[in-house]
């Protein structure tokens, strides 16, 4: 059995990644603000600059890494180089918009939380919540997990559900599913960062406030 001990008193050092879509990282950065969740953030790493002026409003360090077909690797041994360097012990995708090579999820692995929307068909591409509408969804969820070399295959840690029906449009299940991606995503990191989240192959058991 391997085991650690940590001291619940000590934030964990965690290092968050975004592209354009705010809302996550918005809701992280409140928590965080708030003690909802023991963290430092130590950087806010992103493939475009839209988000700086939030990120460093909060006097927290922007890092920008532009990623192309050409420079992917190169980005990714930057980024590794990072988590180093900051010492962070959690990476959280709050809306990364970029597909993580299978040599980074391993080195990762454990220790990077993503956050996806959730339905049944599994719609894939662009603007997801519109596919969902168009086939008339009754429930809409999200999903955070541990990332692996499977895309959005990972071991769950929360997922969150919505039940919908006909009197949602297409703008209302996007703001809808905005609302459980921020829940979802927060209750795994809170989960992670208390030592509650135990990996079992391809699952976890979550040990949940009695």
């Amino acid at each position: 059995m391997d085991w650690k001990f940590h001291n619940p008193a000590e934030p964990a050092k965690t290092l968050l990644l975004v592209s354009k879509y705010d809302h996550c990282l918005d809701d992280l950065l409140y928590r965080s603000r708030k003690g909802e969740f023991n963290v430092e953030i130590t950087a806010v790493v992103s493939n475009h600059q839209d988000l700086r002026p939030m990120v460093e409003r909060e006097g927290i360090r922007f890092i920008h890494l532009p990623v192309t077909k050409e420079t992917k690797t190169q980005q990714e041994n930057r980024l590794l180089e990072i988590i180093d360097e900051t010492e962070s012990e959690l990476v959280v995708l709050a809306r990364y918009m970029q597909i993580l090579s299978n040599d980074l999820t391993k080195k990762l692995s454990g220790r990077c939380i993503n956050i996806h929307h959730s339905f049944l068909p599994g719609f894939k591409g662009a603007k997801p919540y519109h596919q969902a509408y168009d086939r008339g969804v009754k429930v809409i969820g999200a999903t955070a997990h541990y990332v692996t070399s499977d895309l959005d295959e990972g071991p769950i840690i929360e997922q969150i559900l919505t039940r919908v029906d006909h009197c949602y449009g297409p703008e209302h299940l996007v703001r809808v599913g905005r609302d459980n991606e921020c829940m979802a995503l927060a209750k795994a990191v809170k989960y992670h960062v208390e030592r509650r989240v135990f990996l079992d192959g391809n699952k976890t058991v979550v040990f949940l406030a009695g």
